[in-house]
């Protein structure tokens, strides 16, 4: 099967729009937030108090009423953190011991820290002249407001966001249901890491990667093993495929005699998108849509599935979880040694970044199926096509592998 390379930025329009064609009901779950890490939100969520709920103590210190005449002070009582009782009325010349996060009475408008103070004895301070008012108060509602909107549908959420839902003592939310992914491998020539293995075959490594990789990112997946390189066998397999949302694959596909896995998915019905884009390494990649579910096919070669899992599959995975953060944020970095790339293709260049530096991973030189360089490695290099040589000091922009995701559209390519 010849291939025609399609352009990689019209790609990533292709995949985007065909994910947005599929005719799927978007199925809900009420969670606990305890299990609601990576999850999406099916709906915003409103705040159900002020934050912070009461004013505040910003400080260890002392609470006063603002004199700007006044600089010495009777200690009249003290105030934890906690306290419900209530505190009498401050004349001018009383303050109140305070401690950090403790109810700021209403009659004191300033706090000043312990350290600022002169004390003559165990009750009594001085503060400087110099001093401003409504200083050290965390004021009711200044950071939230009541029935204010704190997380918006379609939000991936973190563990920021978890901080801020028991702040409100938020605990069960609605998310979208998960996505149904399998994963399967082909060749014959696979082994199963369980299995013993000749000179002759090699182990199956990239379905323990994709499986690690979709984990990684907060996705489960089933594992549906090795079907052999033989096409009537494949066109019965993957009959019962489309109950999943997506289908994952690792070789069959580029030009070689023993791939059929395209061929068997075109007689069940697939209808192709792309099969092939115009990137090194990984450029058999194959994507389509299987009645409705989606299939993703990435290189047989380990090396190549894993750059393109981190390009692809990670933006696909958002957009079919319904996240509104489908695009790779990336950063600006400093290239420590030139290194080349070749014109007329998109290229993704292995490194690592550190310190603010980029440092190619053995200079971009290296196979598509070795194995050893990810572990070395931690970011991306995307070339546009149009570049030959990226000089040392160069300042270049890179997609580190744990990169943040954004709903707004970033260009990561040079």
């Amino acid at each position: 099967m010849k291939l025609n390379y399609l352009d990689f930025e019209e790609a990533f329009e292709k995949t985007f729009n065909t994910i947005d064609s599929l005719k799927k009901i978007k199925k809900i779950e009420i969670i606990s937030i305890f299990e609601s890490l990576n999850r999406v939100l099916s709906k915003n969520i409103k705040s159900n108090k002020n934050l912070p709920s009461f004013n505040n103590s910003a400080m260890d210190g002392y609470a006063f009423k603002y004199n700007k005449d006044i600089f010495e002070f009777n200690i009249i009582d003290t105030i934890f953190a906690g306290d419900k009782k209530d505190f009498k009325e401050l004349k001018d010349n009383e303050c109140y011991k305070i401690m950090t996060g403790a109810k700021v009475p209403e009659c004191a408008d300033s706090i000043i820290a312990f350290e600022k103070t002169v004390a003559f004895d165990e009750n009594k301070i001085r503060i400087p002249k110099d001093y401003k008012k409504y200083t050290n108060i965390r004021l009711k509602g200044e950071e939230i407001k009541k029935d204010e909107t704190i997380l918006k549908k379609g939000q991936k959420i973190n563990s920021s966001h978890l901080a801020l839902l028991a702040s409100q003592g938020i605990t069960m939310i609605e998310v979208y249901s998960n996505i149904e992914i399998a994963i399967i491998s082909t060749g014959n020539e696979l082994k199963e890491p369980w299995e013993k293995a000749s000179e002759d075959e090699i182990y199956n490594v990239n379905a323990l990667a994709i499986l690690s990789f979709l984990k990684e990112n907060g996705f489960t997946s089933k594992y549906l093993g090795v079907i052999p390189d033989d096409l009537e066998k494949q066109i019965e397999y993957v009959k019962d495929l489309k109950s999943f949302d997506l289908i994952i694959t690792s070789g069959g596909i580029s030009m070689g005699e023993a791939d059929f896995l395209a061929k068997a998915f075109l007689e069940n019905g697939l209808e192709i998108i792309y099969h092939g884009v115009n990137i090194k390494p990984g450029r058999a990649m194959l994507f389509g849509k299987f009645e409705n579910s989606l299939l993703l096919s990435l290189p047989g070669n380990p090396l190549a599935a894993i750059i393109n899992a981190y390009i692809f599959l990670r933006p696909i995975l958002n957009k079919m979880q319904n996240s509104d953060e489908i695009y790779q944020d990336y950063i600006k970095v400093k290239n420590k040694e030139e290194f080349f790339v070749k014109e007329g293709r998109v290229e993704a260049v292995l490194g690592k970044v550190q310190n603010g530096e980029f440092f190619a991973t053995k200079n971009n030189k290296y196979g598509s199926g070795m194995i050893s360089l990810l572990k070395d490695s931690n970011a991306l290099f995307i070339s546009s096509g149009n570049i030959h040589n990226i000089k040392k000091e160069e300042e270049i922009k890179v997609i580190e592998f744990n990169c943040n995701f954004s709903s707004k559209k970033s260009n990561f390519i040079n």
